[in-house]
Parts: C-alpha cells; sequence; structure tokens
C-alpha cells in the first residue's frame, strides 16, 4: 500500500516507531506491534504503533527522522508499507564506542531498552543512557550492530543473548539496507511547540526544491529568503539544522563575525564566496546566524566596512545575477536592527516570528528532553508545562538537564570517581524524581523575560487577612478574564486593562497584588516607579515601551506599578524635571490604551497620594478600577492576627478575638510589627533564662504567650490616624461620585495638607 510520510510525534521519537493511520493498518491487517517494510529510495523496518485518532483515513505513514533516512524519504513523500516476517534474534553482538565508561553487566540492560526493536547487521541504534552523561544533544549512545544470529533483520527479545564486541563501533563496517546511514543530528521530531513556524519554513524551502515544476505552472518566482526572528532560545538555529537535515540539500552557515576582515574589500571577497560555493552546489542554503551584526542598518552602522558587507549582501540576494536554488535563512533577535532594505520581497520574502512557546508547546519540548531520561512515576510533565510561563526551549532544555544533574548528585557518594568505568547497575538504578525537577525549577530563570522579570511570587490569597471585598474585585478584574475568556466573548465584553489600588500605606496593596499574579499563574513584572527615570533624554520612555513590549510577548502578564505617583503625576505641575516625567505619562497613556491593543496583559498600579495621579490615567479603558483598600476593621484584623501566628507556638492564654478589639487603627503591617515583637519578647526570655548548651534540648518547650503580645502593644503603635482613615474614606467617594477634578483636585490638595 502506498502511504504518505508525515513526522512522529515528540515523545514517541527514536524507537523505530511507525505510527499508521487506523484504516489503512486495518485494510493491511496489522495491528501494534507488527513489523513492516517501508520502501522508499531504500529500505528500513519499523515496528507498526497505533495511528493517531487526527490521521484517520488520511493515508498516513509517521515515521522519525533516521527511520526517514535508512528509508531514503522526506516528509510528504509517498513510499510503499507492506507486511515484513522479522524473526526474533538468537544472539546479536553489540560494538561500543571507544569512550564508553561503563562495565558490569551491561548487555542485560540493553536488551531490556531495545526489546521489541527490529535490527540489522551494521545499523548504528542511539541507546538512550539517561541523563546526557555522555554527551551529544540526542542524550544517547551511538552502539553498533556488529552481527546478528540468525542473519538479516531480527527482533530483539527477552531471550536474546546480547554479547558485547570486543572491536569499537568505530572499526565496524558499515552494514546494508540503509543501516549504515548516518543518523541526523537533528530532525523535525527534536523541536517542540514550533509546528506553524516549521510548517512555513519547509513550504518556502522544501517545496521549491523537490517541486520546482508547482511555481513554473504557476508563473511565479520561488521564495528566495526567509528571516527567523524571536527572542533567544526559542528555536530558530534549530530549525533551519533540522531543515538542512531533512532536505538532501548542501547547507552552509555563515556567522557574521567571521566574515568581517580588517583588509579593505576582504570582507565583501568572502561573502561572494560562499554565494558562489552554494550555486555550484545547488540546491543549496545558506543559514545567516546573527543577521544583526553582518547586516545592521546603514544610516546607524558605525564603520564603512558594516555599510559595504550590507550593499554587497543586498546586491547578492537580489542583484543582476541569477541566485538560482539557493536559498537564504537569516536568523536575529533584534530584528529592528537589520537594514531594512533586506526586508523585502525578493530578499527576505517571508518574516517567521519564532516567539515563546505557549503551554502546549512546553508540554512538547519537555517531551523532547525528558525522551531518554529515566522518570520516575511522580514526575508529571503537564504540570511542569502549566508553571513554567516565559520560558523558552533553551531554558526548558537548561531545566531537564539540571533534574538530570540533580538524580546523579543523589547517587555519587555510590560512585567511585577514580574508577574510568562506571558499574552498569549503578547507571541502571539512576531516577529522575518530581523532587529534582522541582529543584532544578527554583534556579531557572525564564530567559525571555530575563531583564525585566520577577519571579512568579509565591503569595496566595490564604497569605491576606481580611479584605474579602478588595480580593473579589481583584479576581473579577483579573483572574476571570483569563479563567472564563469564553463567557467574555459570549457577553462581548473586553476585560479591563488595568487596576489602581490607593490606601494608607501597610493595607497590603503590594501583597494583594503578589497574591493575583500568583493566583492567575500569571508572569510578573513588577516595576518599582522612580526606576524608570534617566538622566538621558527618551530613556526613560523607552524603559516604559520595553516593559510593555515584554508583557505582550510573554502573555498572559500582570504588570505591577509600585508607587505610581513617583511616575505619573499630574501633567503641567512639574518644571523642574525638564518634562521627563510628563513624557512618561505619555508613554504610559498610549501603551494602556493606543493603537496597540494589550491582549492578556493587565496593569496593577498602588499608590498611596492617588491625588497626584494624572487624570488621564484614571479614566475607563486605563486605569479604570479603582480599589481602595481600607484600614482593617475588628474582623479583618482577626484574620490578620490568624495569618501571622499560624506558625507560632502560641500559649493557650492567647486570645486573637481579645487583641483584634485591642488593635482598633492598626494596618496589615503594624499587626505583623506586634507579632513580631511578641515573639521577639517570647525568645529573648527563653535566651536569657537558660544555658547556652540546654538551647537545642529544651527550645520545643518556648510559648508566645499574652502578655508578650500586651507588651508588644504598648511597643507598637498604630500608623494610621482616624483623621487619615477618613481622608482615604472621602477619596473613595469623590472617586465614585466623579466631582470635576480641579474642584476635587482643590479639595484633595486641602485634606492632605
Amino acid at each position: 500500500m502506498k502511504l504518505t510520510v508525515k513526522p512522529l510525534k515528540q515523545k514517541d521519537a527514536g524507537r523505530r516507531l511507525a505510527a499508521i493511520d487506523r484504516v489503512a493498518a486495518d485494510e493491511l491487517g496489522l495491528s501494534g506491534g507488527d513489523y513492516i517494510r517501508i520502501e522508499g529510495d531504500s529500505t528500513g523496518i519499523a515496528r507498526v504503533w497505533p495511528g493517531y485518532p487526527e490521521d484517520d483515513n488520511t493515508g498516513i505513514v509517521r515515521i522519525d527522522g533516521q527511520l526517514r533516512q535508512e528509508a531514503g524519504v522526506g516528509i510528504d513523500d509517498r513510499v510503499t508499507v507492506e507486511p515484513a516476517e522479522v524473526e526474533p534474534a538468537e544472539r546479536i553482538t553489540i560494538a561500543l564506542p571507544q569512550q564508553f565508561g561503563v562495565r558490569g553487566n551491561i548487555g542485560s540492560m540493553i536488551r531490556d531498552k531495545l526489546s521489541g526493536q527490529p535490527v540489522t547487521q551494521g545499523q548504528t541504534i542511539r541507546f538512550p543512557l539517561g541523563l546526557g552523561l555522555m554527551g551529544g544533544g540526542s542524550q544517547a549512545v551511538p552502539l553498533k550492530i556488529a552481527s546478528t544470529n540468525p542473519s538479516g533483520t531480527v527482533v530483539i527479545t527477552d531471550s536474546t543473548d546480547v554479547d558485547i564486541s570486543e572491536k569499537p563501533a568505530e572499526q565496524i563496517a558499515e552494514g546494508a539496507a540503509g543501516g549504515g546511514a548516518e543518523t541526523p543530528d537533528v530532525t523535525y521530531e527534536d523541536i517542540g511547540g514550533l509546528d506553524d513556524e516549521l510548517e512555513q519554513v519547509r513550504e518556502m524551502i522544501e517545496l521549491p526544491m523537490r517541486h520546482p515544476e508547482l511555481f513554473k505552472r504557476l508563473g511565479i518566482e520561488p521564495p528566495k529568503g526567509v528571516l527567523l526572528h524571536g527572542p533567544p532560545g526559542t528555536g530558530k538555529t534549530l530549525i533551519a539544522k533540522a531543515v538542512a537535515n531533512e532536505i538532501d540539500a548542501n547547507f552552509q552557515t555563515l556567522s557574521g563575525p567571521e566574515i568581517m576582515s580588517k583588509y579593505y574589500g576582504e570582507s565583501e571577497e568572502q561573502l561572494r564566496e560562499v554565494f558562489e560555493e552554494a550555486a555550484e552546489n545547488a540546491p543549496a542554503i545558506i543559514f545567516m546566524d546573527e543577521l544583526d551584526s553582518i547586516a545592521p542598518k546603514r544610516e546607524e552602522a558605525g564603520g564603512d566596512v558594516e555599510r559595504r558587507v550590507v550593499a554587497q549582501l543586498l546586491s547578492l540576494m537580489d542583484g543582476l545575477e541569477e541566485r538560482g536554488e539557493v536559498v537564504v535563512i537569516g536568523a536575529t533577535n533584534r530584528v529592528d536592527a537589520i537594514d531594512p532594505a533586506l526586508r523585502r520581497g525578493g530578499r527576505f520574502d517571508r518574516e517567521i516570528e519564532v516567539g515563546v512557546p505557549d503551554r502546549d508547546g512546553r508540554r512538547e519540548i519537555l517531551q523532547v528532553h525528558t525522551r531518554n531520561m529515566p522518570l520516575s512515576d511522580d514526575v508529571d510533565i503537564d504540570e511542569y508545562a502549566e508553571t513554567t510561563h516565559g520560558f523558552v526551549g533553551a531554558d526548558l532544555e537548561s531545566l531537564a538537564k539540571e533534574a538530570g544533574m540533580n538524580a546523579l548528585r543523589r547517587i555519587r557518594p555510590q560512585l567511585d570517581l577514580e574508577e574510568e568505568e562506571i558499574d552498569a547497575e549503578v547507571l541502571e538504578s539512576i531516577q529522575v524524581t518530581s523532587a529534582d525537577m522541582k529543584d532544578a525549577l527554583k534556579g531557572i530563570e525564564p530567559s525571555a523575560l530575563r531583564e525585566v522579570f520577577v519571579e512568579v511570587p509565591d503569595v496566595t490569597w490564604n497569605d491576606v487577612g481580611g479584605l474579602e471585598d478588595t480580593k473579589e474585585r481583584l479576581r473579577e478584574t483579573i483572574q476571570w478574564p483569563l479563567d472564563y475568556p469564553e463567557v467574555f466573548e459570549a457577553m462581548d465584553m473586553e476585560s479591563a486593562k488595568g487596576v489602581l489600588m490607593y490606601g494608607p500605606p501597610g493595607t497590603g496593596k503590594t501583597l494583594l497584588a503578589k497574591a493575583v499574579a500568583n493566583e492567575s499563574e500569571s508572569n510578573f513584572i513588577s516595576v518599582k516607579g522612580p526606576e524608570l527615570l534617566n538622566k538621558f533624554v527618551g530613556e526613560s520612555e523607552k524603559g516604559v515601551r520595553e516593559i510593555f513590549s515584554k508583557a505582550r510577548e510573554n502573555a498572559p502578564t500582570v504588570i505591577f506599578f509600585d508607587e505610581i505617583d513617583a511616575i505619573a503625576t499630574e501633567r503641567g505641575r512639574n518644571t523642574g524635571d525638564s518634562g521627563v516625567s510628563e513624557r512618561v505619562v505619555s508613554q504610559l497613556l498610549t501603551e494602556l490604551d493606543g493603537l496597540e491593543t494589550l491582549e492578556d496583559v493587565v496593569v496593577i498600579a498602588t499608590t498611596n497620594r492617588p491625588d497626584l495621579i494624572d487624570n488621564a490615567l484614571l479614566r475607563p479603558g486605563r486605569l479604570d478600577r479603582h480599589v481602595h483598600v481600607p484600614v482593617p476593621d475588628e474582623e479583618g484584623r482577626r484574620k490578620i492576627f490568624g495569618v501571622h501566628t499560624e506558625h507560632k507556638p502560641l500559649a493557650d492564654d492567647v486570645d486573637l478575638d481579645k487583641l483584634a478589639r485591642k488593635t482598633d487603627g492598626y494596618v496589615g503591617a503594624d499587626i505583623e510589627a506586634v507579632c513580631r515583637e511578641a515573639s521577639m519578647n517570647a525568645s529573648r526570655e527563653f535566651i536569657t533564662s537558660v544555658s547556652p548548651e540546654e538551647v537545642d534540648d529544651s527550645v520545643g518547650n518556648v510559648r508566645v504567650t499574652m502578655a508578650h503580645f500586651e507588651d508588644a502593644l504598648d511597643e507598637v503603635s498604630p500608623s494610621v490616624t482616624e483623621e487619615t482613615k477618613e481622608r482615604y474614606e472621602e477619596i473613595e467617594q469623590r472617586f465614585r461620585n466623579r466631582e470635576p477634578r480641579e474642584e476635587q483636585d482643590r479639595e484633595l490638595g486641602r485634606t492632605f495638607q
């Protein structure tokens, strides 16, 4: 039967599986575990795997890069598939690489791992050893099949004897049946979360090289260049490598700094040579990594060499001479720094953004990197995909690597590092557990957010005592649009852009912002007002722009402006700062409600001087929700005491209700100070009453008593007076009534004086 080749899903790659459309499998009388022969230019043997539901009745066979190479086919080629009789192997001999430092019963370990796989003499197999101990991107060791009994293609079973050859793998002759074909380093199955981008690149590059007649029929020139751009670590170079491996094309890489020379005209000559060589070996791909270093904007380029190189590149890509079947792929993470003349049709025809992966993309990437890892049963890949917002592919690779290193640290005491070889049994016992992954996660910063990132806080709603109304309003504004987008869509409703929290100092505004970011599982960018201001003209506004652009790239994001009154004061008032705060306010206004819409980005601002903030920021569509975080009432104070004393060893006479009644006018920060002071009093009393030697034995008997709290109340006085409290309540009333601004300002100014 003729079937069309497609790539295998990432998690199943490397196991010699062929996922066949289930309707075709029924017609051929195949079921999971049978063996088939796949014939393209050569032949490969694979084990049948149940097809994916979306492939039903499409005539598709999915195989990985190694099998495609063995069968001599590419994606979308037609292959003949037929059932194959494969005998069980009685004995096989395996040659290990020269640098393989493992001793002991390695044969049974290999047999267990490769059980059920079809193998042929001379074939190279990538054997997953787990933690990338042997190096190499695929975290797998290349083993060579030296001989099989019976000969031909055989399948490894539990009763197969596995011998280890005396000769290293490097000295064994290459086998027949395509088995000796070198395994490509990067295949499409090694790329996760970039299906759409890969599809676009393949359409641009594979189609013209394989079927130029399609373009002739349409009377159009095939595309000549692709520009991949996006944050560092998202997989731009990896896509180029995979495409070069999958298409049988000559591949040349051109790294910017390599061609730069101090001699006049030499840089341009080197560039010409690369293009000439590619044209001679057509079809060819030229890959330019970090394109912004060779082709910066000419008006901004400092030196004469850069300008000449850009001019030479422009004429090579679209000059009088035909380029032939040479496709140029450029990669950069600073797309705006590239000369605009390159970014037009005929040069770089298509610009593809390789963005930060979403949850499904992160799951695929993690599946790629943990494919050859001995994961324990408690590791849930979906859970880590859910919690790694802002992580790009390179970060997730680091996460897997770091988790492996943690597992390695655990078994290190059993390893004798002086020995040249490691015991196979020790190696077999290594497992990567959920605790290893969690530890690894703590040490990795998401690089897509590195410049402005503050880790997702670990404050939950339970850590915020009282303030139930305020919490509810924040939930509605921020969590609901992210959790229930379909409701907002059905009601044709836009989510709120921003929230302004105001209230006396110490009432818990910053704490609430942290809890919101955590509970909505968003990225959290924290901006302290004054740190945006810069002495150079235009830098402060640039800072605001960059924060919002980062937030858009990594949505869903909460941007948190602490003390916003420092940067968003009423325009026209400040005469002494050369207008910088006015420009920052204008930039903020356009970012919040300009032509570019904010998707899944919410701004939270806090202040204790709402009278200073520019009126334009407070209108609907910008900071449209104004939430008063009040001085807590008695019930609120009781809850705050509950939060701060939850893990303290309290004596039986401590009455939190009584303490709540006594602390009228105390805000959250004051209550925290009271609890800390009470604990300090108890500690002081204990430390002075025992000798240093007895501390360890009797520390479990320490208790914080009511008397300690009484003393603490004498020490800590309330930070909010009745007058201040009334002042903020007046402000809340005015925000609700929306008096004309001038009148409101005069009133507020008077209250604050």
